[in-house]
């Protein structure tokens, strides 16, 4: 019914492993110091590079403000000298004509006598008063209003130097009718004032200055605010940094959410959590150490013992009998430091960081089984392993054949050690679906449903039993399992039909097998 595989030599596959070895990290997973950053600095960054990019926009847009602002009452004083020259313009025959008194002329020019410009000018274009070097407007569409009789601005320079011009057009003629044919304009004397900018730009200076000045006194009074704002504000993570700084060494308990701002309580609770996941792990390991030391009293022990009962013998009979003691309390002891080891090992598998390569469930059982046949033979069991269907494909799944072959050693030692001589072992490997099935089952005593949770705990032993061992197999068994996603169930085995010994089938149940395709994408 089986098929037998040739006989190598059982080896126990992690005797070696060294559990304090420093774990391999990838040159690219280097810390890299460059990347670290200071909180307070970003937010410090965050907060002061607006503003101190506004601050230059501030500046532009108060200067465009202070000229607009200076602009407007000198424009002002031009609009109302236009209209006083206006009224010094008559008619007189059909003339044009208009001249200022001196002390008009005087009382024009009483700020400044260089920075301001007069013309009166007839509808012929006669000179009539002012400064021949005016310019005169140019005939545009704003031209309208100013023949309608409103005042109005340019821009423009004489000598060389820009001045500001208010002008109007005076309407000589104001009962002039228009014949309707042909038309006939009325006529229209040109009074134009203008100044230089130096008092508009002075005056927009001394603005300025009365705005911008006070900032360089407020701008480092900001940032000394912006300082102590951020200082007292990040100041609770320094009091939690000296809280946590000051603990007793062992103490996880944690850490109040309450005595931090709640901008913190996540990560005060996350925190909370890697402690107590911490606690969890170093209260797994405090146990599992006393109970490794407690399990190991019992073998030393008995080395001792026997060591000590032969050298007190001179038959040499007794001698003999006492070294097979010995032996036998050396190779428990062995087993026990392999098995802790592997335990300690599959642990620590997740933190390897190792990455699961595909592999072939069938020729991975195949050869493990073949690591067992000679002790099969030497305690007279059928030891024999079931290949999937000829023809199928392979059964592929995803895993580290090192812990693999670990988990079916410790079922198949397990079944060993349990099956009575002239019994049967048999390792299966078969497809449920999209599932992978991995089975061990014998001709044992059974476990009984109650007990079947409880075996995968650590050093447990089944009550009246009296097979040797340490009570870690099934414990090696369920950690690589888990890691691997695999589940793990245990039956009567269903070909057996004894009452004495109804037989154990153990059955994983892998994740969907790892697909050619999938494995290119």
């Amino acid at each position: 019914m089986n098929e037998r595989d040739a006989g190598l030599a059982p080896a126990a596959a992690l005797a070696g492993a060294d559990i304090g070895a420093p774990l391999y990290v990838p040159p690219d997973s280097e810390p890299d110091e460059n990347i670290r950053h200071s909180l307070f600095g970003e937010i410090l960054d965050w907060m002061l590079a607006p503003l101190l990019l506004l601050w230059p926009m501030s500046i532009a847009i108060t200067y465009l403000v202070a000229k607009s602002i200076a602009n407007q009452p000198f424009d002002d004083a031009l609009e109302d000298r236009v209209t006083v020259l206006g009224q010094q313009i008559r008619s007189i025959d059909g003339r044009a004509a208009g001249a200022l008194a001196p002390a008009a002329r005087d009382i024009l020019r009483a700020d400044d006598v260089d920075s301001v410009y007069f013309v009166l000018a007839g509808p012929d274009g006669a000179i009539l008063d002012g400064d021949r070097d005016l310019p005169r407007p140019k005939l545009n569409d704003g031209d309208e209003r100013a023949r309608s009789g409103a005042v109005e601005f340019r821009n423009d320079s004489i000598h060389g130097v820009p001045i500001r011009v208010a002008y109007t057009y005076v309407n000589l003629d104001p009962l002039h009718q228009r014949a309707i044919h042909p038309p006939e304009a009325p006529p229209l004397a040109l009074v134009q004032v203008a100044e230089t900018l130096d008092k508009r730009a002075h005056l927009a200076n001394e603005i300025i200055k009365g705005v911008i000045l006070p900032q360089f006194i407020i701008l480092p009074v900001i940032l000394g605010l912006v300082w102590f704002a951020l200082s007292r504000g990040l100041s609770p993570l320094a009091e939690l940094q000296q809280r946590i700084r000051t603990r007793p060494q062992g103490d996880l308990s944690p850490i109040d959410p309450r005595q931090v701002p709640e901008e913190i309580s996540p990560l005060v609770g996350s925190f909370n959590d890697m402690l107590e996941r911490l606690g969890e792990t170093v209260e797994m390991q405090k146990r599992f150490i006393a109970d490794a030391a407690h399990q190991m009293k019992t073998p030393l022990a008995g080395m001792r013992m026997q060591s000590e009962l032969a050298l007190r013998q001179v038959d040499p009979l007794e001698i003999h009998r006492s070294l097979e003691q010995l032996a036998k309390s050396s190779e428990s002891a062995t087993r026990l430091v392999n098995q802790l080891l592997a335990l300690a090992r599959a642990e620590n598998q997740p933190q390897a960081g190792l990455a699961f390569d595909a592999i072939d469930l069938a020729a991975l059982a195949r050869e493990t089984v073949q690591d067992w046949v000679q002790a099969s033979f030497a305690s007279r069991i059928d030891l024999g392993f079931e290949p999937p269907e000829p023809g199928d494909a392979p059964i592929l799944i995803a895993g580290q054949p090192l812990m693999l072959r670990e988990m079916l050693s410790n079922l198949i030692d397990n079944a060993l050690r349990y099956t009575p001589s002239e019994g049967s072992v048999t390792v299966r490997v078969r497809r449920d679906g999209e599932r992978a099935l991995l089975e061990v089952e014998d001709t044992g005593p059974g476990i009984a449903p109650p007990e079947r949770e409880r075996v995968f705990e650590r050093f447990y032993r089944i009550l009246g039993s009296n097979t040797q061992g340490s009570g870690l197999g099934l414990a090696i068994v369920r950690e690589i399992a888990h890691q691997h996603g695999a589940e793990i169930d245990i039956f009567n085995n269903p070909r057996s039909h004894s009452r004495r010994f109804p037989g154990t089938l153990f059955r994983l149940t892998f994740p969907p097998p790892v697909r050619e395709s999938d494995d290119a994408d």
